[in-house]
């Protein structure tokens, strides 16, 4: 009898309450949510503006704690790390892409892509980090660019030059904030395409957040976050 593969990404029951600005009862904004994800599979989470995307993205990612339930990459709890270990499975295991590139404007395009290299305690990953950056870059049509600035690119570029940061320590799991939200029409649909690309060809799991009907269906699964709840896949 073949044993089943345990997902990449469990959530089990997972809630998140803010406290009230008004001192009146504890605003649900995600409640009783329970997922499984398996390793390679692709992901979008829709929904209103408001209903706890990102919420969900960064409690996924390790960058907000539920109010209860659990959050496993690979069966290991990540409630059980503390902040160091959870530092290091971002570094490791979690690419992240927000709407926002958050490039740093006085690096190159090289650099920007290297600096979640910095903090690798493995000096042979360090080593080839360089030429896998420029591997990515030339994949994603920035060859000539890798000595550019941010200031000098478009948004599109800008937004790949993200892309490739979050690839570069080959992470399991990619998470994406409404990665095309700032773009227009034509290099939305080139960073969708590169998306989709890369989900297929490296293997990295990818869950992203659109408001984008055309992104959402092109993902293998799509999920509807509304009222707290997570619906659809």
């Amino acid at each position: 009898m073949t044993q089943a593969i345990a997902p990449l990404l469990k959530l089990e029951e997972v809630s998140k309450s803010y406290d009230s600005v008004l001192d009146g009862p504890p605003v649900r904004v995600l409640d009783n949510i329970s997922v499984a994800v398996q390793q390679g599979e692709s992901a979008a989470i829709c929904g209103p503006s408001g209903s706890g995307k990102s919420t969900l993205l960064n409690i996924i990612g390790t960058l907000d704690d539920p109010t209860r339930g659990r959050v496993l990459l690979r069966d290991r709890d990540l409630a059980e790390l503390d902040e160091l270990e959870l530092a290091a499975v971002r570094n490791r295991h979690i690419g992240f892409i927000f709407q926002a590139h958050h490039l740093l404007p006085q690096c190159t395009v090289l650099e920007n892509v290297l600096v979640p290299t910095l903090a690798s305690p493995e000096s042979a990953q360090r080593s080839s980090a360089p030429e896998r950056a420029r591997q990515l870059l030339d994949r994603v049509g920035l060859a000539g660019r890798i000595n550019h600035r941010p200031g000098q690119l478009s948004g599109g570029e800008r937004q790949r030059v993200a892309v490739v940061r979050a690839l570069i320590n080959q992470p399991e799991l990619l998470l994406a904030d409404e990665p095309t939200g700032a773009l227009d029409r034509a290099a939305a649909e080139e960073l969708a395409r590169l998306l989709i690309e890369l989900n297929r060809q490296e293997g990295v799991t990818l869950i992203l957040v659109t408001h984008a009907p055309d992104l959402a269906v092109r993902m293998q699964r799509v999920f509807q976050l509304q009222d707290g709840r997570l619906t659809g896949g």
